[in-house]
């Protein structure tokens, strides 16, 4: 597993991160647990040394996951904060809330600190008054929290947050959407902030194995997520993914995560898999790189995305 310089935490981390929301039983219907165990060990045995998770994910059950399994040496945790699941579920960045779950989650780690606080999916307005950056920064100077950051839901929240002084931006980014990351690129380069790449396969979409009528079951999030039309033009528009399989480019799959591997901005690429086998899949097609793609079909496929059109 090859690593990359996480800069806030003066530190290196592999290039591959395992997500948790497709294993934490919400998302992507049931999971049993101890698959989710035997997921979260693999990824161990593999080299991954960066998890990613929420504290909302099925009320915290993976930070206590992640408390029995994770070792505490050179093993990192990026949590997002900021939904309110102690009813129906609400976006909260309120001081004490915030201060309570950091508090809460370190103590289902089994850490002193949260290693990098992430605000959940807050809006630029949010970010704008300062309360919950506020006191971020505040956890972090005093030791609660190692780094310190946002997941951001597009490039306006996202520059918000860098203003702010965010230490690591989470953002969706894969072919299909791309623009976000490339619009705040070089306020990234200049701040040295760390990006963690998630949504790299578009929840399954960039593996290239379902047709136009694919169907998804009850408790899975992809099944309200596209309607007809545009989940048919996605399926039309994998295309793009299939023309870069080529030499040890063995799929799609393979091509969409080493698009995102490709980008020097990223610092590491979030994956998300329900089982041992995929998990080792990715590993396995992130391939032996740099390069990750052939120069010559990175430049052609960025060429065909920059360009007016349909793919995002």
């Amino acid at each position: 597993m090859r690593s990359r310089s996480f800069a806030p935490l003066h530190t290196q981390v592999s290039e591959l991160s395992l997500g948790t929301w497709s294993i934490s039983g919400e998302g992507y219907g049931p999971v049993n647990p101890s698959d989710a165990d035997a997921v979260v060990d693999r990824a161990l045995e593999l080299g991954i040394n960066l998890f990613e998770t929420s504290d909302a994910y099925n009320h915290g059950a993976m930070l206590s996951r992640f408390g029995e399994r994770l070792p505490q040496d050179n093993v990192f945790v990026a949590v997002r904060f900021g939904i309110d699941r102690s009813g129906h579920p609400i976006k909260c960045f309120a001081r004490q809330f915030l201060s309570d779950s950091i508090a809460k989650a370190a103590e289902r780690l089994k850490r002193n600190r949260v290693d990098i606080a992430l605000l959940h999916n807050p809006s630029a307005s949010t970010i704008e008054q300062g309360e919950a950056t506020g006191l971020l920064r505040e956890m972090h100077s005093s030791g609660q929290i190692g780094a310190w950051g946002v997941s951001a839901g597009n490039a306006t929240v996202a520059l918000a947050a860098l203003e702010s002084g965010a230490q690591v931006i989470s953002v969706a980014h894969n072919i299909f959407h791309f623009r976000d990351l490339h619009t705040i690129s070089s306020e990234i380069a200049m701040r040295g902030v760390a990006v963690l790449a998630h949504s790299v396969l578009a929840y399954g979409l960039l593996a290239a194995l379902w047709g136009p009528n694919q169907t998804f079951p009850e408790g899975d999030h992809r099944r309200f997520r596209w309607n007809q039309p545009t989940f048919y033009n996605r399926i039309q528009q994998l295309t793009i993914v299939r023309n870069l399989v080529s030499g040890d480019v063995l799929t799609p799959r393979a091509a969409a995560l080493r698009f995102v591997l490709s980008n020097s901005l990223v610092t590491s690429a979030v994956i998300g898999p329900r089982n041992t086998s995929q998990l080792e899949q990715l590993a396995r097609e992130a391939g032996s790189g740099p390069d990750y793609l052939p120069p010559d079909a990175l430049t052609t496929v960025t060429s065909k995305l920059q360009s007016p059109g349909i793919y995002e």
